[in-house]
């Protein structure tokens, strides 16, 4: 598994009280600093469920850097496809607010979200698929799909937020195998007139509710799990990381999706995005929790 898309040091605030509003201050509980983004995080899940998983990233601005790769390399990524950030950017930072079985973000991204990748570097990684961690990392470098076919891989997109979302991005999402969607991010594209068709499998994550899948005109819906909610950071991304794991070992998909639920349950349960992988390794690790995983 190749995963491309920026890599953040995520500040985690969890215990809050209330989500802070102008001119007040608010006093969390907790703070962790973590490697974050899309892109990682669905990769971790990766190596946590057993595949060999590797990230093409720029990384974070120096001090951020060595806590990221240091928590990324003890989850199994390999990172030799990631280059350092530009001399004297800016910290790529997302600030996570975790409050009442919700988030909200505060991101400052910088520079290229990728270095530079081609069908030959794509083939030398050994992956058979690559992951796009969020469809503004493909817009900014929309050469990545062509190159990922070229070296004969099949793609997965997640769309995470971006108020810059638009109809034309349909054209992008149509060209990928698997796109997942949250709920939310569903609904604005089809506010914009994206069918909801647009790839030829479209996985929409509803969070406790579950997800759906939708491909030639039809529609399956698996629910979700109840579990104890701590923060759910990167459960999507998590989520990614199971059904696609099941997907591309050729399971049944409501199978894929059982399994896309699983490793987001997990997620949500501790914080930090990857904070669940203990979890998942350890389902993944025994033949119980490979059924539970993958059923």
């Amino acid at each position: 598994m190749l995963c491309i898309g920026r890599l953040y040091c995520d500040l985690v605030f969890t215990g809050v009280p209330r989500m802070p509003t102008l001119g007040t201050e608010v006093f969390a509980e907790a703070l962790g600093l973590h490697a974050g983004g899309g892109a990682y995080i669905s990769a971790a899940t990766f190596a946590a469920l057993g595949r060999r998983a590797a990230l093409a990233a720029t990384l974070p601005a120096a001090p951020f850097d060595a806590v990221v790769t240091r928590e990324a390399r003890g989850a199994g990524v390999d990172l030799a496809l990631c280059r350092p950030g530009v001399p004297g950017a800016e910290p790529q930072i997302t600030v996570a607010i975790a409050h009442g079985g919700d988030r909200a973000f505060l991101t400052r991204a910088t520079g290229p979200a990728l270095p530079p990748l081609d069908a030959a570097a794509m083939a030398a990684s050994g992956a058979a698929h690559l992951h796009i961690g969020e469809l503004r990392t493909l817009k900014e470098s929309p050469g990545v799909l062509d190159a990922a076919r070229a070296a004969g891989m099949t793609v997965s997109l997640d769309c995470s937020w971006d108020d810059a979302l638009s109809a034309r991005d349909a054209a992008l999402i149509a060209a990928v195998d698997v796109f997942l969607p949250n709920e939310e991010e569903a609904a604005r594209l089809a506010e914009l007139g994206v069918a909801a068709g647009a790839a030829p499998l479209t996985v929409v994550k509803r969070g406790a509710a579950g997800a759906d899948a939708l491909t030639g005109g039809r529609r399956l819906t698996v629910p979700g799990l109840a579990v104890p909610v701590a923060d759910t950071t990167g459960a999507g991304d998590a989520f990614n990381g199971g059904f696609l794991d099941s997907w591309l070992a050729g399971r049944a998909l409501d199978d894929c999706l059982r399994a896309g639920n699983a490793c987001g349950a997990a997620s949500v349960q501790a914080a930090g995005g990857t904070g669940g992988l203990g979890a998942i390794r350890a389902a993944a690790g025994s033949a119980a929790g490979r059924s539970r995983i993958a059923n």
